[in-house]
């Protein structure tokens, strides 16, 4: 159901506005409208503006009204790169790594994704729709209205048509609008160990298929990184997915620098993720295609390594956005204040361009910057309504939620509980 709301008397409304990935310097400008207004019919934007003009242009009692008062409203956030549909938990492995272990390491003895592959395999489908909703319930709560979700942890049909299928779902039940991304080349199953090339050649002949003509996914997604899927194996499998009408990401250059950036860019990626290692000439080309860099700052922070180079990317005129990387092993948090904080103080990255990052970016990061991502008349009534009068106060008040309300479609769908 959408809904008829005003929104009236924001200390800051924070627009956000455009319709396209904003790069470089573009990433500064928020459009802020100081003691503002917003109007939503029927789940979409209608009017914005300042307060007291829209009020002078319309009947006020005709729509539900919330009154925004010393706090800041802002597009709802967009967490454009989770894998938040798993089976079983790796607390195991974060204790490894806090003796030392590499991520390598951990996944060459059977551990990482590998594990988690185990336990989603055997985990029902109704076991997964309710952990699923759980965690959707969480990041709502945070501001999240939109997120993508990828496949992986099957690396066989049937486990990976099941986290489509447990995706499909609950993007028909919940109020989070989810963006499926098939990512059956996430890992090498033990059955394909030392047979990578037909492991992409069943993903390709096999799944990918089934997935394009059931429409189960939007995007198709690889892991590239060395002792994974190669530059060849990831532009074969890719160049597929595209011919069966599927939109394109990359895990890119996120342990080695093995030229993912440069792939994407070649076969068109709405966006490259990870790049902690990203060559300067990956930097360059993104810029020069528009492939949106995606940056996943709490994955670096869990893993103990080196941050991406945000500051450098926007420098050299990038569209940088923000996610969270929610998973049970590398990241597993849905804390957008967290990622806020990260980008902030250790990736160099203004206040303002992270929130461009969660926002229009993050929607364009997902191909939906026409419709989603700033306060613009014609997109959908997706708003976050902080308890504080400035955006500011996100990575200020440091790793806690400032999310008093959340808007989708028009409706008031999450409130923070008040002792």
């Amino acid at each position: 159901m959408k809904g008829n709301l005003i929104i009236k008397n924001a200390s800051e409304l924070v627009t956000c506005s455009g319709f396209k990935a904003k790069q470089g310097k573009e990433m500064s400008e928020l459009n802020i409208i100081y003691d503002g207004a917003v109007v939503i019919e029927d789940g979409i934007i209608k009017e914005v503006g300042k307060t007291e003009d829209i009020l002078s242009k319309i009947e006020e009692s005709e729509y539900k009204v919330i009154d925004a008062t010393d706090k800041a409203v802002l597009p709802g956030f967009v967490d454009s790169h989770t894998h938040f549909v798993f089976g079983g938990y790796r607390a195991e492995e974060f204790s490894w790594r806090l003796r030392g272990d590499s991520y390598m390491e951990i996944m060459k003895r059977g551990g990482g994704i590998v594990n988690t592959v185990e336990a989603t395999r055997k985990a029902t489908k109704n076991e997964l729709l309710r952990e699923g909703k759980k965690r959707l319930d969480s990041m709502l709560s945070f501001g999240v209205t939109t997120v993508e979700g990828k496949s992986g942890y099957g690396l066989d049909f049937e486990t990976e048509i099941k986290q489509l299928e447990v995706m499909n779902e609950l993007d028909k039940i919940h109020h989070v609008d989810i963006v499926k991304t098939f990512l059956g080349a996430h890992a090498i199953p033990k059955e394909y160990k030392g047979k990578e090339d037909e492991f992409i050649d069943y993903m390709i002949n096999e799944v990918m298929p089934e997935v394009a003509e059931n429409e189960l996914a939007e995007f198709c997604d690889i892991f590239c990184e060395k002792n994974v899927f190669s530059i060849e194996q990831s532009r074969r499998l890719l160049s597929e997915a595209k011919k069966l009408g599927l939109k394109l990401k990359i895990h890119a250059d996120e342990i080695v620098q093995l030229g993912g950036a440069e792939l994407a860019c070649e076969l068109g990626a709405i966006s490259a993720d990870h790049l902690l290692r990203v060559s300067d000439n990956g930097v360059k080309k993104m810029a020069e295609t528009g492939v949106v860099a995606t940056l996943l700052p709490g994955t670096a922070f869990s893993l103990k390594e080196s941050y991406a180079r945000a500051r450098y990317m926007i420098d050299n005129n990038c569209a940088v956005a923000l996610a969270t990387d929610l998973n049970p092993g590398s990241c597993f948090t849905e804390s957008i204040p967290l990622i806020f904080a990260l980008a902030t103080l250790y990736m160099e990255m203004t206040p303002e361009e992270a929130v461009t990052a969660f926002t229009i970016n993050g929607a364009a990061a997902i191909d939906r910057a026409d419709e989603i991502g700033s306060i613009d008349v014609s997109k959908k009534g997706d708003l976050v309504i902080l308890e504080y009068p400035s955006y500011k106060y996100i990575p200020y008040h440091i790793g806690v939620n400032t999310v008093e309300k959340v808007v989708k479609n028009g409706r008031l769908v999450y409130e923070k509980k008040r002792n």
